[in-house]
């Protein structure tokens, strides 16, 4: 592996970045989606299917039949599945499952969230908004809307999908090890509206108490403080390897050599130190609920 990459564009999966997708990763993504639709329109009509009929043959809606026929949502790959069988595709639908499964991210992020999936161990530190792989589902819709540029309504759903598609992390097994430090200011920011961050910090309480999750907050009156260089995450993999993962604004470095990893796995380890206990970082979560 080289020792880093760096994607211009951003991969905003945790600040939104990726929703503000702009350019060759965006548009290639798109087309691609969209030439899928018409595929399995074609192959629907050729069945002589109706999308009510498809629909209810694979146990979806006409909506959502549609909405992927137009290339305004990503399929499931269960989905592709069985709507192959049903127009009688042979195959030439399920084929195309790796590649509908890759237009879910831009393309400089794909990198990151292949290896995102397969972790051992993620430990991460954030400090805007809730790390991605925690958002609901309102919570990551509202972190999209703010987004400068503005994004389209279908952009929007697609990367909502995306992210919480990521959340299958949570229940893999074997479990991951999986720890996140967040600054207080974090819970304290209404993003979307007050119920959207009850709802936020109602879940992770829920994600705080797995056996294989530990959450801690840091608080705004630490006077030391080791992550003021931002946030980062931090990858173990079943092989041994460990990767570093940095982003802002429209640039991300993924950090695959242990001169590169090893700091940010020592600032870590301090800012675990700085921070609340998982037991103390739970009851304070539960105290601004009540608060709310």
């Amino acid at each position: 592996m080289t020792e880093r990459w760096m994607c211009r564009g951003g991969d905003g999966m945790e600040s939104g970045a990726d929703a503000g997708v702009s350019g060759e990763g965006a548009d290639s993504n798109g087309e691609f989606l969209r030439c899928f639709g018409r595929q399995m329109k074609l192959l629907r009509e050729v069945a002589g299917l109706t999308q009510a009929q498809l629909g209810c043959q694979v146990g979806y809606g006409e909506a959502q039949i549609a909405a992927v026929e137009q290339g305004r949502r990503i399929p499931k790959p269960e989905l592709i599945d069985a709507v192959d069988r049903a127009v009688g595709a042979r195959g030439v639908l399920m084929a195309m499952k790796e590649e509908v499964a890759k237009a879910r991210y831009p393309s400089f992020f794909r990198r990151y969230a292949e290896l995102e999936s397969q972790a051992a161990e993620l430990h991460a530190y954030d400090n805007h908004v809730v790390k991605g792989l925690l958002q609901t589902e309102e919570y990551a819709r509202a972190v999209f809307t703010m987004w400068r540029p503005l994004l389209s309504e279908e952009i929007i759903e697609q990367r909502v999908a995306a992210r919480l598609e990521r959340q299958k992390l949570f229940s893999r097994r074997p479990a991951p090890l999986l720890s996140f430090v967040i600054e207080e200011q974090v819970l304290l920011r209404p993003v979307g509206s007050h119920q959207v961050l009850r709802e936020q910090l109602e879940q992770l309480l829920l994600f705080g108490h797995e056996r294989n999750v530990e959450m801690q907050v840091m608080p705004t009156e630490r006077l030391e403080h080791a992550g003021l260089g931002g946030a980062f995450t931090l990858i173990h993999l079943p092989d041994q390897r460990r990767i570093g993962y940095m982003e802002v604004q429209e640039a991300s470095i993924l950090y695959t050599v242990p001169k590169k990893v090893s700091p940010l796995e020592a600032t870590y380890g301090v800012l675990r130190a700085q921070a609340l206990t998982p037991r103390e970082s739970l009851a304070f979560i539960q105290k601004l609920l009540g608060e709310l």
